[in-house]
């Protein structure tokens, strides 16, 4: 079962961290929701944060993992929140189980195919040689030189744990993601298709969603609109939440 964060009373709300992430990524956002009547779920992907670790890694086993964690906590009508990878996720998902979810949020992706373009991350990621038992700061510095973005370095930090008294390790499944990184940006099916209301969100700083994009967007989800988060890039909950969080929140109390 995956592991998950789960606040609140209400309307189920289920929240999907994109590659690398975790449900801790979530917190304020997910307590906001919360606040609003909705019991969210900030769920942690399988090879993610605190969820078991696989050598199965497709979205097709991941909609399923979703799918059996709202059929034991008996969550039905669900409203999901997907960003990046998570968003990938939840329209696989919505488009598989349309009468488990009543609307659906993608954050900064499409369903489009992205080509692989994680490598210099992994590159860094691979560099950390933990037998050496480096501090968190040693950790960081051999990071920076691969990846200069310090909000990039901070987000990966995150998923850093005491794996023993005297050693750290990454909280994800490194092996794995080395071996199916071609998995991360595999396109929706083409035949795919979720007819409820569906907000697309894309931040104005990033192009994951072009204008080019919006029919293949409109061609899977009609009943869908893409609204832009302004001065955000594709971390666009963590660069702009204030706004991020308004139209989330309009979109979902929006004909409840």
């Amino acid at each position: 079962m995956l592991h998950s964060r789960i606040e609140g009373e209400g309307k189920p709300l289920i929240i999907i961290h994109g590659f690398l992430g975790m449900s801790d990524n979530w917190k304020s956002l997910a307590t906001q929701f919360a606040a609003q009547g909705f019991q969210t779920h900030a769920l942690d992907l399988r090879n993610h944060g605190k969820s078991f670790h696989s050598e199965d890694f497709s979205y097709e086993v991941m909609v399923e993992d979703v799918k059996q964690y709202c059929s034991f906590h008996q969550l039905t009508a669900i409203d999901v929140l997907g960003h990046s990878m998570g968003g990938k996720v939840a329209m696989l998902l919505a488009t598989t189980y349309p009468e488990l979810v009543s609307k659906l949020i993608v954050a900064d992706i499409g369903p489009k195919y992205y080509p692989p373009h994680h490598q210099t991350i992994l590159a860094g990621l691979n560099a950390i040689d933990f037998t050496k038992n480096p501090s968190r700061s040693q950790v960081e510095e051999e990071l920076s030189k691969y990846i200069r973005d310090f909000g990039t370095r901070q987000f990966l930090l995150k998923s850093l744990y005491w794996k023993t008294p005297e050693q750290l390790a990454f909280r994800f499944n490194l092996n794995v993601f080395n071996k199916k990184i071609e998995t991360i940006g595999t396109a929706l099916p083409f035949e795919n298709t979720f007819s409820k209301l569906t907000l697309f969100l894309r931040g104005d700083k990033s192009d994951y969603i072009t204008d080019a994009d919006f029919e293949t967007i409109l061609h899977h989800f009609p009943s869908s609109r893409i609204e832009t988060v302004k001065n955000a890039g594709h971390w666009l909950h963590a660069e702009n939440p204030v706004d991020f969080y308004d139209f989330v929140i309009h979109f979902l109390k929006k004909n409840q």
